[in-house]
Order: structure tokens, then sequence, then C-alpha cells
């Protein structure tokens, strides 16, 4: 077997993978030992990796208006399309929008095409949803998008503050090499999230702040450490400005008007504020709940402030550390992937940068001033302005705010262009291109994590039918404009120009300069981190001065509003779910799409447990499961935003959510919509699985493939006069049907049985479902007793695993439930040794010390 050392495509820690094609046609998928991100850990989405390879949902040959067609073609209808709207309207009729998942090298050669030869800058990316706030913080603190952190300085930390990050499920191999060293340390937690996350559980210390006051809490806490004398007046004088102004402004933050602007209780905020006080060596580490945010960057420099003023910044454990979400964020930065910057480090907006790109690309038409931001872009593309669209690697009609009006947009667009390795995505249905680019495990290139490190991606499998590298489907159209500069015979060859022009006119006053990949032997790359560790150690910060800027951040509350959306990720899944959404084991956790809602508000609202809510605000509605909580305040809710019209009906979280932008950055404010919420006035509720993909009709549905075929969660104002007619898909497969109705047809079960197997069961009632579901799934292609499938139950209860919570060795929450009854003196270790749930990833582990802290309840009121 051939071993691949590549690099994981989800989140920004950048994990090393091994992976090693079977004999059978599987993958196997380990930790790389030797990547200094992981050293050998995986969370449940890497070690699925090899279940999301298979070529069902894949995009394989061009296709124009639905037919397919030949790569020659298509590539000229592109130029053609592109060149027309140019010539007729100017370069800022047309657009591209790309993605975190790209390499280095297709953001690379994405950005020369669009800004060197287009001549707009109208190319912006995914990532300005996820970290353009700290992209935009970091400039005005520093001078430049430089992160002055390293994963180290979390295992260093004496305290770390996570804020706004749920770090235990978007980041799990991060957050267990943070929970090994406070195991280690005793190192102290502070996670500060409205909402009690995974994360807030483990944590010595949570503050579960009003939504969106953080810059009201790191004002206060600025105040605080003037106050207590916790200023580094060496470093300040020496290495910074602007603090004065910054003091001013912060100083009339007392402890009681935080407290109250964050609705705190005064000890828990004293608490905090005396953690930090008191500890040298802290890192605050923050990600999507920051940047997030119509503030998001005034939250990032009133963090960088406290950092400042206590000289807690590039020392060892020491520092404001921005934790990316996508694989290469940090790449698609380097090269200038957002609208409002240039390559390598270079402002768009300096005319001298502006002629030494040019000069180095050879280019004859430059970009002169920045171009749309991503909400801005699709407004331009829904009123009209821009003609053309070229979107890449992404699923924007489902990640962008306000979804509804993005697919508006597109359908009103005159040419659209998706590449993609997925054929049918909300947003591939809406294209008149279609493009098949490389998958993971096919693509070569290089990607940059959230500390920095330059790691390789390479390939491992054949190429799935006429799929093509990114890089190289742009190449190809930018020739067929009429553009010369891009004939690339591989992504070596464009890495190896990125390099150069970081080192272009580089005297040292950007930090970022590749010079030690110049003769670096690409193919045995090893991940190498650019910069020093720490890249501000020298003190020397790329604004004119070489001082650090405090930032003077004025505090905006939310206003009075009926509920808070607050959307985010789950565990185990990624994004829209095209690569995570194929590996049956991630839906194990959280099957469908669901709201978390406070005990109150589901008292005030009539609703129970499991009943199906929809969310709605002026731009669109969203139907999902009701799981009632306290892990939320009254007045706010949780939605993740994974579900998509490939998964579910009806279940887009982003059509609520308001296209509202932070106005230094742009980046939408997905974490704090006002949105009503109401029950949804279901007359039945259902639940089936079956051997062949079906769907049944109604308001709302969600499906996901388990082992040997699919399962449906379904529920509808309506109860269908004939269930058999409901059902005739399923039931007119054929095979032995046995079924059970009642009198006013709101309850009815049914199995269908052919050749002796069960290839069809389904369970409808005037209530949420009660079946074991995760059993019932596992009878599906197997010889069964009628009786139980109907049941929804095993007569044995110990066959009956449960619901899985480890989705890396498929535990069920029974199982681990009953070793802990028959263990009650057991440790976490012992019980995750006797059931091998969370010797994983670990991610589980959070809810099994729950699950052990319940069950210890009744012994002690016993005792």
């Amino acid at each position: 077997m051939t071993v691949t050392k590549t690099t994981c495509p989800y989140c920004g820690v950048g994990c090393g993978v091994l992976a090693s094609p079977q004999h059978d046609g599987t993958v196997e998928i380990k930790g790389d030992p030797d990547h200094p991100a992981n050293f050998g850990r995986l969370c449940s989405k890497g070690l699925a990796l090899g279940e999301t390879l298979s070529l069902g949902e894949r995009l394989l040959y061009p296709e124009v208006n639905g037919q397919r067609t030949s790569w020659d073609r298509a590539t000229a209808l592109v130029a053609e399309k592109f060149n027309t709207a140019i010539a007729e309207h100017g370069p800022d009729s047309v657009a591209f929008y790309v993605s975190g998942q790209f390499l280095t090298e297709d953001y690379y050669v994405a950005n020369k095409l669009m800004k060197g030869f287009i001549g707009s800058a109208n190319i912006d990316t995914n990532s300005r949803l996820c970290m353009a706030s700290a992209v935009a913080g970091h400039k005005r603190a520093f001078g430049a998008d430089v992160v002055p952190c390293s994963y180290e300085d979390l295992e260093e930390a004496d305290l770390v503050v996570l804020v706004g990050s749920n770090l235990a499920w978007c980041h799990p191999v991060l957050f267990q090499r943070l929970q090994a060293a406070r195991e280690k340390r005793g190192t102290k937690l502070v996670v500060i999230d409205p909402r009690r996350s995974a994360t807030a559980e483990t944590a010595d210390l949570h503050l579960a702040i009003t939504p969106q006051s953080d810059v009201a809490l790191f004002n206060g806490l600025l105040s605080h450490l003037c106050g207590e004398g916790k200023i580094d007046g060496q470093f300040i004088h020496q290495h910074t400005e602007n603090v004065n102004a910054t003091l001013v402004a912060a100083n009339e933050w007392s402890l009681a008007k935080t407290a109250e602007a964050c609705g705190l209780a005064l000890p828990e905020l004293e608490e905090f504020f005396s953690l930090f006080a008191r500890h040298e060596k802290v890192v605050t580490a923050f990600s999507m709940g920051v940047n997030q945010s119509m503030s998001g960057t005034d939250k990032v420099n009133a963090i960088i402030n406290c950092h400042l003023l206590t000289g807690r910044i590039s020392k060892k454990g020491a520092g404001p550390f921005s934790i990316t979400g996508q694989p290469n964020a940090m790449g698609g930065r380097e090269v200038g992937g957002l609208a409002n910057m240039l390559a390598a480090h270079m402002e768009i907006e300096n005319p001298d940068h502006r002629v030494a790109v040019q000069g180095f690309w050879a280019s004859p038409h430059m970009a002169a001033k920045p171009g749309l931001k991503a909400v801005d872009m699709f407004e331009a593309v829904h009123d009209g302005r821009i003609k053309a669209i070229w979107i890449m690697a992404t699923n924007p009609v489902v990640s962008m705010p306000d979804s509804n009006r993005i697919a508006e947009a597109l359908k009103a667009c005159p040419f659209v262009v998706v590449s993609d390795l997925t054929a049918n995505t909300d947003t591939a249905r809406l294209a008149h291109v279609k493009l098949p680019a490389l998958g993971w495990g096919e693509k070569d290139g290089t990607v940059t994590n959230s500390e920095r490190t330059i790691s390789r991606q390479r390939g491992f499998l054949a190429v799935a039918g006429e799929a093509r590298a990114d890089w190289r489907i742009m190449a190809d159209v930018a020739k067929a404009m009429g553009f010369g500069g891009f004939d690339y015979a591989s992504p070596a060859e464009i890495f190896a120009e990125h390099v150069r022009l970081t080192q272009l006119g580089n005297d040292g006053s950007r930090k970022l300069d590749l010079s030690a990949w110049v003769n670096a032997d690409y193919e045995k790359q090893s991940p190498r981190q650019w910069g020093r560790a720490r890249p501000f150690e020298d003190c020397r910060f790329q604004t004119p001065t070489g001082k650090a800027r405090f930032v003077a951040t004025p505090y905006v509350a939310l206003p009075e509003q009926n509920m808070t959306l607050n959307t985010g990720r789950i565990r185990d899944q990624w994004h829209t779910m095209t690569r995570t959404g194929l590996a049956p084991r991630l839906f194990a956790h959280r099957a469908e799409p669901y709201v978390e809602i406070s005990p109150q508000d589901a008292t005030r609202l009539g609703l129970s447990a499991a009943e199906i809510v929809e969310v709605s605000s002026n731009t669109g509605r969203s139907l999902a499961r009701a799981l009632i909580t306290d892990a939320v305040k009254p007045g706010s809710i949780f939605q993740p935003m994974h579900w998509n019209g490939s998964f579910a009906h009806a279940s887009l979280a982003n059509a609520s959510s308001k296209a509202q932008v932070d106005p230094v950055s742009g980046q939408p404010a997905l974490k704090s919509a006002s949105v009503s919420m109401q029950r949804f006035a279901a007359a039945w509720h259902g639940f089936g699985i079956s051997i062949n993909h079906f769907t049944p009709k109604a308001d709302y549905c969600a499906w996901r493939p388990i082992s040997r075929g699919m399962a449906f969660e379904c529920a509808s104002a309506e109860v269908p006069k004939d269930w058999g007619v409901y059902l005739y898909q399923a039931l007119g497969a054929g095979g032995e049907v046995t079924s059970l109705q009642s009198h006013d047809s709101k309850s009815f079960r049914c199995a269908v049985v052919k050749e002796g197997r069960l290839v069809f069961a389904f369970v409808a009632s005037a209530a949420p479902v009660e079946v074991s579901r995760d059993w019932l799934q596992s009878r599906l292609g197997q010889q069964v007793n009628t009786l139980e499938v109907l049941a929804g139950r095993p007569q044995a209860s110990s066959d009956d695993q449960g619901a899985t919570l480890c989705a890396c060795n498929a535990v069920g929450v029974k199982a681990i439930g009953r070793f802990i009854e028959a263990n009650p003196t057991a440790n976490l270790e012992s019980v995750c040794t006797g059931t091998r749930a969370g010797t994983g990833c670990g991610s589980c582990r959070i809810e099994i010390r729950r699950m052990m802290h319940e069950a210890a309840k009744p012994l002690a009121a016993a005792e």
C-alpha cells in the first residue's frame, strides 16, 4: 500500500493526514504523527474522510445548460461571455466568488486573473464570512494581517480565554492539545460565549454574556487593567501609539456598567478580570463568535488592546490568537484572495504596490481600487450591475445571509458559472455552466493553517471523470480570453511564482517573506511555518511608525429584538455537507436540523421537546426540530447552518439571517439576527428508512445516508387520505407489506420485506415519533422480526445501543449509560476504555462526563 502524506480539508487547524488506498477500493485514513499541528490526532470528520470519496454525487463532466459538453466548448463559452460583459459593461461587470477550500495555487491564479488581467478587484471569498474581521483588526493594530501566535502558545499559557469559539466541536484537535496542557500545567480556561457550548462545559469560568456585548466586556477589562496598574509602560512607550485616546474611551467602563451591558453578575466579572490581571502568560483565542458581527472588527481590536496594554503579545504563551475556520483561509489571505487585498500582503490602494505587482505579472489591466465584498457582490448580481459571475468551490445559496435573495440573484444573472466537485448543490442547480473540479484526494498544492504553517495537500486517487484542477480551469479560461502569463504546467510553478512575489521589494517591511522556500523541493516539502513562531518578537510592527496601534472601540448594543438567532457549526458536520454528508456515521450525533431553545421560551411558545418549529424573519423562514435546553438563554436560539436542499426541505438556517455587515470588514453578522419563532402545527410526524432513496412530500423533511440505504424524518400539517398512496414509491417496489393504522389515520406503521430482508419501514404518529432509530436503521437489509420493526425497538433492551454519541467508534448513548450504571465508581478513563467511546478524537468526552455527573446525582442523594 502507498501511504500519502497530505492535509485535512476541514478546519483551520490544518491536521496532517496519512492516506492509504486499499486493494478493495477503500482508503485508510490516519493522523500524521509527524505533522506539527496534530501529531497524529484527527477529529471525527478527519477520521471519516475515507468514507467521503465516493463518486455518487460527483460532477464528472462539463455541462452547459444541464447538458454534457467538452472542455473546449465550455472553456470557450466562459471566455466569450466574460469578454463580452467586459467589453460592453466594463471589468467591474464580472466577478469571482472563491473559497477557503481552494489551495493556495488556485487562489493565486484566481487573484492574478481577476485583479491583474481582467482589471477588477471583484474577487471575494467565503472566507469573508469567516475571518474578515480578524484581518481588519490585525491591519488596524499591526499594520498587516499577521497572526502573532502559534499553537504551542496555547500549551504554554497559564490562562487561555476563548471568545466566541466552541473549540471542542469546531477545532477538536486543537482543543485536545489545550486539554492535555491543562492536565499537565493546570492552565485556567475562561470561555466567553452567550451559549453554554461543549467547550464552555469544560471551563473553569463560563461568561454567558449578552449577545454581541464583547466590546463592552473588553473595554471594561482594559479599564480595570489600567486601574490595577497592570500596564507595561516601557512596551507601550517604545512600541505602541494612540494609547491615551483609547484609555480615555475605555475609562467610562466601570465594573458595574460593564456587568450590566454584558448581562453578568459582578462576582463572575470580577473573577474574570482578576484571572486576566494576575496571569502574565495569557492567550485570548477567538473565532466566529467574534468575527461574525456588525462590530466584529472592534471586538478584535478591543481584545488586542488588552494585550498591548499589558505587553502580553509575541511572548511565549501570550497573545491574541485568531483561529480560522477553513483549511486555507490563511493561504487565501497570503495571495490577496479578498476583494480589498493585493497579493503577498501588499495593498491594493497603495499605488507603489500596484505598480510593483503589475510589473511582476506583466499584466495589462491592473485593478486600481478594492472590489465588492461578498454581500455587496451578490447585491450587485441581484440588481444587474454584475452580468457574469464565476463561483468556485463554495455554496453561497446556503452559506450567505439572506439566502433566498442570493438564489434570486443567481436566477436573474445572465451568466453563472460554477466550478465544483458536487453536481447538484443549491448553488450549482442555478448555473448555466458547471465545471468539474478535482476533489480532496485528487488535488495537489499547498494550504496554510491558523498558525501560518504551510503544508502540502497531495493527490492519492485517480482523477474522477474529466475533472480538472481549479488552477488549470482558470488558466485555460484566461488563455481563451486572450491573456498571456498563464502557461503553468504544475502547481509547483505557481507556488514558485507566489514565493518570488513575496520577496518582491520586501526589505523586511512585510513579515510575509517565503524566501526559505526558494530552493525547496515542492514534491518533498514538509510542513513549515513562515516567519517566526511569534512574528512580532522583535516588536517591529508593519505600521508606518513601526509601532502597534491601540484602537478605541465604541460599544453599540444590539437593539431590543424579539429573539436573537445564533448560527454555527456542529461537531461532526462541515459547512454545507457536500463532503461530510456522504459519511453516514457523521449524522449519528445530530441527525437532522434543530434549534436550541431555552425552557422558558419553550413554555412561553407552548412547545414540547422534539416538535417542529418555524424560525422566520422578513427575509425567509426555516423549519427544524426543537431541542429544549438551558444551554441558551431566554430570548436566544441556536441553529446549525449546515442543512440545505440536498439534505432537507425548508431548513436553510440563513434564510432568516439578514445581510447586515461590519462596516470595516464587510463580514456578515451571522450570530445576531432578529427573528420570530413559533410552533409548526404538525398534524403528524414520521420517521422512515429505505434501501432506495425516498423523500416523502411533507412540509418538513430531512434525510441522511445510513448503512445500506437512507433514513428520513418528516412532519406535515395535513394527514394523508391514504398512507399507501402517500408511500407508493416505496410500497410499489414489491415485497411483503405489513402495516397498522389508527382510526383517525394519524398513526401508521409499516414494514416492507423483500426476499426475506427489510427494504423499507415507516412510522407516523400525531406526536414526535419515539422509536429506537439507531437500532431500526441497523436492521435495514437484514432478516427481521416484523413485529419488532413495527414496534420500532428490539425485544431485548441490551440489543439497543441508543443514539450514537461517539462517532469515531460508533458507540451509543444507551451502551455508555449501561456501563456507567454497572460501574458507578468508574472514572472517565475507565468508562472510555470500557466502552471505546471517547478514545478517538475525544470530542464526546464532554458529554460522557455529563452522563457520569447525572448518574451520580441519585447515588449522592441516597447517601
